[in-house]
């Protein structure tokens, strides 16, 4: 209660609305538990991940959600020079196109994490005041919009909508794309189009830019540990890549900007490779994983690939194994 009256003082907000609205939610265990971290030795598994969200189903209402909303898709890519395979690749992999929003009252997502975050987590603190801070955007969103705060549902982590936003990321980057003069992520595509290639934008997408390219190693002056120290964050040169081992061929030779040697796990077997670009890294800001950024890209080909049949395939940059 006290956060509340110091939320709504520092929002000017009513104080007993602040109180009802944290006051009427529930701490709920199993959010507490999926927060968590997996146990320590667990493998990643890039195949396994992929797995999950590259498949008939997604694929086909992607075919459909693109249909659907071309005009849109194809504005939202001319005005901010994101292409629609990612749009559609990103909406796909948060709720396969609005099938799965989440069943979690927001408010008991926040409040549990926000209050009663599990304190064995390794980053309880900094992640309890994340959350605080979430919890501070949604109330004051929801105020400002009308909404009863605790009517709204979305993921575990309180994530909203088709896209899967955070308060903080609504309030920043959402748009009003279809110009009713209210953003609704629920159920406007168009509104959660263009906020999709509007958070990309102001993240600095570079119109054009591949995501990533093909690698080759060198093993007789491969410096792996070099190559993986800045982990995703794009810092090498063409040079500096092949100074290391990591080769490009083509069209990536030509690339001017920095660029990241991007693993994949496989378990047990031998990690995947790729060079990530500056646009790879933009993915992961939306999410930060090198395997979500993947799946967005790959989710988006093979959606374009099945729109598009007759079209030649363009042949992505298929993950490398070093064996």
């Amino acid at each position: 209660m006290q956060f509340a009256d110091d939320l709504a003082a520092r929002r000017d907000l009513s104080r007993e609305w602040v109180r009802q609205a944290i006051g009427q939610s529930h701490y709920m265990p199993q959010i507490a538990k999926f927060i968590q971290p997996p146990p320590v030795g667990t493998l990643k598994n890039w195949r396994v991940y992929r797995s999950r969200f590259i498949d008939a189903t997604r694929i086909k209402a992607g075919v459909k959600f693109w249909q659907d909303n071309r005009d849109v898709l194809a504005r939202a890519e001319q005005e901010t020079g994101v292409p629609a395979e990612i749009i559609v690749g990103i909406i796909g992999v948060e709720t396969i196109f609005g099938e799965q929003m989440g069943t979690f009252r927001v408010m008991d997502a926040l409040t549990t994490l926000a209050f009663d975050f599990p304190v064995i987590h390794p980053r309880a603190k900094e992640r309890s005041e994340f959350f605080k801070g979430e919890l501070e955007q949604f109330l004051s969103l929801t105020n400002r919009t009308n909404e009863d705060p605790l009517a709204l549902r979305g993921s575990f982590a309180g994530a909203m909508g088709m896209a899967q936003f955070m308060p903080t990321s609504w309030v920043k980057y959402a748009v009003d794309f279809d110009g009713d003069g209210r953003i609704d992520l629920f159920n406007s595509p168009a509104d959660v189009i263009g906020s999709v290639a509007h958070y990309f934008k102001a993240f600095k997408w570079q119109s054009g830019m591949p995501t990533h390219y093909p690698v080759r190693f060198d093993t007789t002056r491969l410096d792996m540990a070099a190559l993986m120290a800045p982990d995703i964050l794009p810092t090498f040169s063409v040079a500096n890549l092949a100074e290391k081992g990591a080769l490009v061929e083509g069209v990536a030779l030509l690339h001017t900007g920095p660029l990241a040697l991007v693993e994949l796990q496989n378990g047990e077997e031998p990690p995947s490779y790729v060079v990530g670009t500056e646009n790879f890294y933009v993915i992961t800001r939306y999410n930060w994983s090198s395997y979500y950024a993947m799946a967005v890209i790959e989710l988006g080909q093979e959606i374009t690939q099945a729109m598009n049949p007759q079209s030649p395939n363009r042949q992505p940059a298929v993950p490398v194994t070093l064996q």
